[in-house]
């Protein structure tokens, strides 16, 4: 059956106001290539992601076997990253590790998308809810965040689920107001006011008007949430809240071996140092995606 004349116009329409789109994906694209933060921190992230994905092909030894003999072996060629107090190998234990603290980093942003996002559409789009959501939001937001994750997860009890809602409890509040913020602004332009005339529903405007143009700001602050949440796994391990031993952590780690540090400093060192460079690498690509992404700054620059 041949095509109706009317098909192939609307078909070409299409195809039309889709290249702008891919012109401009590859626009950003080429700009965030050339930017020297946002290649440092992808390459840095990268390698710990990598590894972390790899686990199962780069850890040979069981990360929880012990061998007293071997206790305290300096890195070298046997023991890459060396062995700690038990005889663990520390190689293992890292790569483990940074495969659940990316684990639990990754569920941060996760909870993080979906209820901050969802709260901070609604305060933004509902000016009779805005005063009320955002004053819980400041509540949250009065008390130290680190303090506030140790409070939360102290009273669930310790344990990786635990430390992902502890810290999606903490840092939720300051992705709704990032969101809440694009939102005020996006609610009052044109093409939404002339959705809401032609009848569409506030959940449609919502979806495919408002949060569209809000994915810019939201994506840098999950690049920072993300960071901060490793940051505060580590923390919340180290003080024996996070994952029970003898699961690895970098936080559980460093604080096994902090009173060996004068014999052994590569207990600590190691997984310290892998540790930073995940932080770095993540701060790093959220400065390149900010100055790539932000349309203030493109008005700047």
């Amino acid at each position: 059956m041949a095509s109706s004349p009317a098909a192939e116009p609307s078909s070409a329409a299409a195809a039309a106001s889709a290249r702008p789109k891919r012109r401009r994906g590859n626009r950003t694209l080429r700009r965030l290539l050339r930017h020297k933060l946002f290649v440092t921190g992808a390459l840095l992230f990268g390698v710990v992601l990598i590894a972390a994905l790899c686990a199962d092909w780069l850890v040979e030894v069981d990360p929880n076997k012990m061998s007293m003999r071997n206790k305290f072996k300096p890195p070298g060629q046997e023991w890459v990253f060396g062995t700690d107090n038990f005889g663990r190998s520390q190689w293992s234990r890292v790569i483990e590790g940074a495969q659940l603290s990316l684990l639990i980093g990754f569920g941060v942003v996760v909870l993080n998308a979906v209820f901050g996002t969802l709260m901070g559409a609604v305060a933004g789009y509902f000016r009779k809810l805005d005063n009320v959501l955002m004053r819980v939001m400041d509540a949250f937001m009065a008390f130290p965040v680190i303090l506030l994750a140790i409070g939360i997860t102290a009273a669930l009890g310790p344990g990786s689920m635990n430390a992902v809602i502890a810290l999606a409890a903490v840092y939720t509040p300051r992705t709704a107001r990032i969101v809440r913020a694009s939102v005020l602004v996006v609610r009052e332009t044109q093409f939404v006011e002339a959705a809401r005339a032609m009848g569409a529903t506030h959940a449609r405007i919502i979806l495919k008007h408002v949060l569209p143009n809000c994915l810019a700001p939201l994506i840098v602050q999950l690049t920072f949430i993300f960071a901060y949440s490793v940051l505060s796994e580590a923390v919340l391990s180290f003080l024996g809240l996070g994952a029970e031993p003898p699961t690895p952590t970098w936080g559980n780690i460093i604080s096994e071996g902090r009173q060996y540090i004068r014999e052994a400093p590569w207990i600590t060192l190691i997984p310290g140092l892998t540790l930073a460079m995940t932080v770095l690498g993540l701060n790093l690509l959220g400065d390149g995606l900010r100055d790539v992404l932000d349309p203030r700054l493109k008005v700047q620059q």
